[in-house]
């Protein structure tokens, strides 16, 4: 189910914007132009959002479409993370990400898959980096470099928007085993 907000002229813009940005051949050069748009359009601060996007929801996180681009290029989504929630370790599917924050103040910590064992399903990942990102900040997933943690870093709720390569209906979390980390799979949707 998705939100049916009002719609701004702003948002407006930044759809316009988004496809240009997606016009180009290659992943890289998405990303990047989509990361430009991005913080250009959020580090000002301006509120511009419906407000019904940004209310958080008890126990997980808000995950809202805002954009399903009708030749399928992309989708933009509006994910607002209340005091304490994050993502497990996870996987896009395989599918580009410019993440971005709207408001508030996001961790991401990124991960390589350092080796595993195709035959138990265990992974073992290697910490990159980890990121404290405020508004207008924005950072990019290009597959194979797909792994990381999303939580909100600080005491009121974090709104971030998400662009992505498509439509992600699903990915593979990963949970800590003896040994590694176990992928599963897990469907996504969309917070009411």
């Amino acid at each position: 189910m998705t939100v049916t907000p009002q719609r701004s002229a702003r948002v407006d813009e930044l759809v316009r914007r988004l496809d240009e940005a997606v016009a180009v051949r290659d992943d890289e050069g998405r990303c990047r132009n989509v990361k430009r748009v991005l913080s250009e359009m959020l580090s000002a601060g301006e509120q511009f959002l419906d407000p019904a996007f940004l209310q958080p929801t008890p126990n997980v996180y808000a995950r809202r479409l805002l954009h399903r681009d009708p030749a399928g290029r992309y989708t933009a989504l509006v994910m607002v993370w209340d005091r304490g929630q994050g993502t497990p370790l996870h996987d896009h599917a395989g599918m580009w990400c410019v993440e971005c924050v709207y408001q508030g103040r996001i961790r991401v910590t990124s991960y390589s898959v350092h080796g595993g064992d195709p035959d138990t399903g265990v992974v073992q990942f290697r910490k990159e980096n980890e990121i404290h990102a405020g508004p207008g900040e924005a950072g990019a997933l290009i597959p194979p470099f797909e792994y990381h943690v999303l939580e909100n870093a600080g005491d009121m709720p974090a709104v971030t928007l998400h662009v992505y390569g498509g439509e992600m209906t699903y990915c593979h979390i990963f949970n800590p085993v003896d040994g590694g980390w176990r992928r599963a799979f897990r469907e996504l949707s969309y917070t009411a």
